[in-house]
Formats: C-alpha cells, structure tokens, sequence
C-alpha cells in the first residue's frame, strides 16, 4: 500500500495525519519486518476504529474501503478537482497526472489485505469490505452525503478501465461538485485562526418544499422568479422578505434552496455578529461553481447599532463589485431594518420640503440596497381557516370541520395569534394527541 500510496501526485499531498497514510504507513513498517506485533496491531485498529466512526457518521454500507477511497475523492478540493467541477474534463496535459493517480486509487480499491490480517492475526479488513450497517433514523446523518458516495463508490468498483474511472470521478465532479460544498446544501461559518472562514454544513436541514407553505402564492411566485433568474446566470436581486412573525419568510427561503439545490444552489447562513467576516466569505466562494444565498435570519438593528453600515456596503455600494454568484437573501419583521424613532424627524424642513430627513435617509437606505422586497402579513381569520384545513387533510387528521376550527380559534388566542406556524403548532398538537 506504500508504495501505490507515494506514486499518488494530483491526490497524494495528505496530512500524515489522515487514515490513508497512517495506513500506508502501517503498511511499510510491516514490509520492513523491523516491528512490534503488538503496536502494529494497536495502530492498525486505531484507523479501522476511525473507519467505522466515518462510516457510522455518513451511513455508510457495503464495502466500507471502498466508500472511504470515494469520500477521499470527493472531499479533494485541488486544481483538477475544481477546474472539472468549474468546466469539465477537458483536454489538457493534466489528465494525464490524474489518469496515472486513478490507476493508484483503482489498486487502492481492489488491494489485498490478506497479507496484514495473516502476519498480524486480525480480520478487520475482510468485514470492512463485508460492510453491513446498523439501520438508523436519517436524522442521525446526513443523508444527502451518505446517498452520493455510496453511489459513486458503486460506479467506481464497475469501472474496468483507468480511462472509465476518470469519465465517472471527472463526471461527479460537473455535475454534483467537489468537497462539502458539492455534497451539502446548507452551511454555517466561523473564524479560523487565519482569519479566513470555515464551513460548517447544516445536515439536519428542514426538508419543507414551498407547497408545504399554504397560502402566500404572490409571494413565493416573486421569490422563485428571482431566484430562477440568479441560477441560469441572468440578473438578479437580493431579496429581503419582512413582515408579521410565523407567516413563513424563513421557510420560504429553506424550500427555495432544497427545489433549487440539483440546479447548484448553495445557501450559507450568518448572524449578525458575524458581518465583519463577509468580505472573507465571499472571497472564498466568489469562484466556485455554485450559487450561493448568504441568509440572514431575523435582521434588525437597534438605533444605536452601527454594523448596518457594513453591511450596507458589502450588499452594494462597496469598490469591490458583488461576484454573479452571490445574493444576499434576508428577512426581518422590520420593513426597513433599522429601529426607526419620531426624533429621526426632527430635521424635516417645516416648509414643505419634500426631502425627509438625513437622519431617516440613512437608515432607510439599507433596505433599499434590496432589489426585491416581499411582505408576509397575518393571514386573514378566514385564510387562516383555510391552512388549518389543508394542513389536518395532510396529516390525515379526521375531525369534524366545526369542532376544528372552534378548537383552532381556542389555540390561536394561547399561542401567539393568528399565523401560519400557529396553524402548523396547533395541527402538530393533534397529530400528537391523536397518535
């Protein structure tokens, strides 16, 4: 394996820290016949332990070896990775490199571990690749990961050729991506030492679809119009959507981004402490083949916040001009963001002026940065009537239609008022009793 290992030039700059190379490395101490049994055994072990916590994590099943080496591949993000998942496999004198590391990975996947469980008395190897995972709920791992590996784990095993083992690794990589943002619809961020930003995928992302949110067809038309618009590479806006809490603004834009995530749509959440980091974010994604929604949720800043004006000049306005393949998708329960007080007018000119006031202007401003603004208001008592019937239809929720809607209105006047989630609380609460 050290030897297959160290001929590896496009994929073979690892940390030595990771499974292959420690195995590699267990691998040539065993070849030198200069070992412990014991300590070779207890290495050994130690990566097959962190094989199965990978394999346990993302479901993996079958042959475990195998999805391991198809994850590596994958997870690679180096220039050939990213130029096929930005162009394409094309003619150039690199295919070549990758070509010649594909014949290594296809002797990493048909290699014989024979020889290391005889000398060594173990049989980890032969039920690795004899894999038979424990059946879990999908919310213990990220099923769209799990999913594509394993897929690609299966191609790979058939390909007969080095040439076929490029056409399928070279062909994921176009059409589903590289590394997590390849695999991942959703991310959160933090700060790394270096002051660049670490992605965290969201794996437990809600699965809602935009025909799960009742109601508010004029608002979703705008939203997917715009959204469309920004994933075939024509002009689009960011989008702010305000409004009365529980109407359905952030599961709005959650469905956008699961209908839309097979079309290359990436969505990475901030908060609001975070602004300062946005520069570096959009560095760091402004060329990769993807389009992202930076998404923030529940946007508002008091009168005595200043961190609007930054982020007013990342939005727009900035020297640097927004990348195509990024927007900025935002809801608030504010219409304009920015605690608004009647002091801010006390500059009006009292004759008439139709100028409002700096003061006013300036706040206003960053809503304005926002090229399409949806409002979500309260639904009607009738309106509301009509989610409560389309949701109890859905969750098979059988009750006279008199006594659920007497019972709805009883519910509403505890839980906050008269809303889409209160809708959904309330038709939750009698899919539980009724269970």
């Amino acid at each position: 394996m050290e030897k297959i290992v160290s001929k590896l030039l496009i994929y073979g700059d690892r940390p030595k820290d990771t499974i292959l190379m420690q195995l590699a490395a267990v691998f040539e101490d065993l070849h030198s016949g200069n070992y412990n049994k014991e300590d070779l055994v207890s290495r050994t072990y130690k990566q097959v332990k962190r094989l199965l916590v990978l394999g346990t994590d993302n479901a993996f099943d079958n042959n475990l070896w195998h999805n391991y080496l198809a994850y590596l591949l994958v997870m690679d993000e180096n220039p050939f990775s990213l130029c096929c998942e930005k162009v394409g496999s094309k003619d150039g004198s690199v295919n070549h490199f990758a070509i010649n590391d594909f014949h290594e990975f296809r002797c990493l996947f048909d290699y014989d571990f024979s020889e290391i469980e005889e000398k060594l008395g173990i049989d980890c190897f032969s039920c690795l690749t004899n894999y038979k995972a424990i059946e879990k709920p999908e919310l213990m791992y990220n099923g769209n990961v799990s999913e594509k590996v394993r897929a690609l784990s299966t191609a790979l095993e058939k390909a007969s050729s080095d040439e076929e083992f490029f056409n399928v690794i070279t062909s994921f990589y176009k059409n589903i991506g590289v590394g997590e943002f390849g695999l991942n619809k959703a991310f959160r961020i933090r700060e790394k030492k270096d002051g660049k930003v670490a992605f965290a995928p969201i794996n437990n992302m809600d699965k809602v679809v935009l025909d799960d949110l009742v109601g508010y067809e004029i608002q979703k038309k705008k939203l997917i119009a715009n959204t469309k618009a920004f994933i075939e590479g024509k002009k689009a806006n960011n989008v702010l959507l305000f409004g009365d809490s529980g109407t359905g603004k952030s599961t709005s834009i959650k469905a956008i981004v699961n209908e839309y995530y097979g079309d290359g749509l990436r969505m990475i959440e901030i908060y609001k402490h975070q602004f300062k980091l946005l520069s570096q974010l959009i560095s760091q994604i402004k060329n990769r083949n993807y389009k992202f929604i930076i998404y923030m949720d529940d946007l508002s800043f008091e009168e005595d916040e200043s961190d609007y004006k930054f982020l007013k000049a990342v939005i727009e306005g900035g020297v640097e001009t927004r990348p195509d393949n990024i927007l900025i998708y935002a809801t608030s329960n504010r219409r304009h963001l920015i605690k608004e007080t009647w002091k801010d007018r006390r500059d009006v000119e009292q004759d008439g002026d139709i100028h409002r006031s700096d003061t006013m202007e300036e706040k206003l401003s960053l809503a304005n940065r926002f090229g399409v603004t949806i409002g979500y208001y309260k639904p009607s008592r009738q309106e509301f009537y009509d989610i409560i019937k389309v949701l109890a239809k859905r969750s098979g929720i059988e009750l006279e239609e008199s006594v659920l809607l007497a019972e709805a209105d009883k519910w509403e006047l505890n839980h906050g008022g008269i809303s889409g989630r209160c809708a959904q609380q309330y038709i939750n609460h009698l899919a539980g009793a009724n269970s």
